[in-house]
């Protein structure tokens, strides 16, 4: 078995209080015989992460955040033997983590396939308090509490495994807009929004198949990357007079059959509705945060045309194990995925990290460890 040298103190990020990241050097805490403990190897910053950075809007403070995270097992609790899905677990595997539900509820104990709809689970790296410091990615170690959902993916380079948890909210929304529409080869598909789960998004779809993706942005660097992930046409509504007009005169002047919404502005959820040809279908997955009301026309928008709207919460956890297979088909197909990671920040540097992603200078930001 593999041993590691485990330092008596590491440093974590707490978010203490409004745009306010203070770095603190703590005793590296003890694990019992169901907790695991991990040496961090990086972890994105979320939209999730900024909005409670910025404001403060879950009442979190004092916060470890980080929860796009991956690490290295180092010491391992003796009666964790396996991952999630079954797969063995030992000393130096690498590991992401998923939901921890509360086990307790209607949903856990009768629907453990809807467990990302438990009303009291938790996120590490959304655990509030100085009980939960260590719960968090943004750090040199990270403790898995009993009840964990982790993942063994060991045979997943870093990056990789830093975009697994993004990776499997779009799978489960692409799971859901199943529910209302038969992705086909020659489909044609909407993304509006490319921030990095839109452009994960792209990546998916362009997996399975689909050739006629468009991609609507108001970044022309983001739409830029767009066209590398497999987008067959982009919409720069910054530079384009009518947009809606443009995404017609790409679709035989119907308009997308099938539409994602996958920005958090509720102009942007108005618009979308515009996309939509007739009998056509739509997935809202951009509101992980209430970000105010937004309008549309009953009449015109759903009943006239028929459309078919489904929203999407989260991930379930299976949906982690295809976001890794299908960070891997990308791999395998030469879909520079990865490349939507655009800067790199030790803990020294996570407040210019955070104000990097306000500025939306770059796309995927992450926090990369020294270890």
């Amino acid at each position: 078995m593999k041993e590691y040298a485990i330092p008596a103190t590491g440093k974590i990020a707490v978010l203490t209080g409004n745009r306010e990241i203070t770095i603190k050097e703590l005793p590296i805490p003890e694990i019992n015989d169901e907790e695991i403990l991990v040496r961090v190897d990086g972890c994105g910053i979320c939209g999730t992460d900024v909005h409670e950075y910025k404001g403060d809007p879950f009442g979190y403070i004092p916060v470890h955040l980080g929860h796009e995270g991956t690490g290295t097992i180092v010491k391992l609790g003796k009666n964790v033997t396996r991952d999630y899905s079954g797969k063995p677990l030992a000393v130096g595997d690498k590991i992401v983590t998923g939901l921890k539900p509360c086990g307790k509820c209607d949903i856990c104990l009768n629907h453990p396939e809807q467990i990302h709809l438990c009303g009291n689970g938790e996120i590490f790296g959304l655990l509030p308090g100085e009980a939960h410091y260590f719960n968090g990615w943004f750090g040199d170690y990270m403790k898995v509490n009993a009840g964990g959902v982790l993942f063994n993916v060991s045979d997943m380079d870093t990056d990789l495994r830093i975009l697994i948890e993004p990776a499997a909210v779009v799978v489960h929304a692409v799971e859901k807009a199943k529910e209302i529409f038969n992705f086909k080869h020659d489909s044609y598909v909407l993304i509006q929004g490319c921030g990095p789960i839109g452009l994960l998004l792209l990546g998916l779809v362009r997996t399975m198949g689909v050739r006629n993706i468009i991609a609507v942005d108001a970044d022309q660097k983001r739409l830029d990357l767009a066209k590398q992930l497999g987008a067959a046409e982009v919409v720069n509504i910054s530079q384009t007079a009518d947009p809606v007009a443009a995404v017609k005169a790409v679709t035989g002047k119907l308009g997308a059959e099938m539409a994602f919404q996958v920005t958090g502005s509720p102009k942007a959820a108005s618009m979308i509705w515009n996309y939509v040809r007739r009998g056509g279908s739509l997935c809202e997955l951009g509101f992980f945060v209430n970000n105010g009301e937004t309008s549309y026309n009953p009449h015109l928008d759903i009943c006239n045309k028929e459309i078919k709207v489904v929203g999407s919460w989260t991930y379930a956890s299976k949906d982690w194990l295809q976001a890794c297979e299908f960070l891997k088909e990308c791999t395998l197909r030469g879909i520079p995925i990865t490349s939507i990671i655009s800067h790199r920040y030790s803990i020294d540097n996570l407040t210019e990290a955070f104000e990097k992603n306000i500025s939306m200078e770059g796309c995927k930001i992450i926090y990369q460890s020294e270890n």
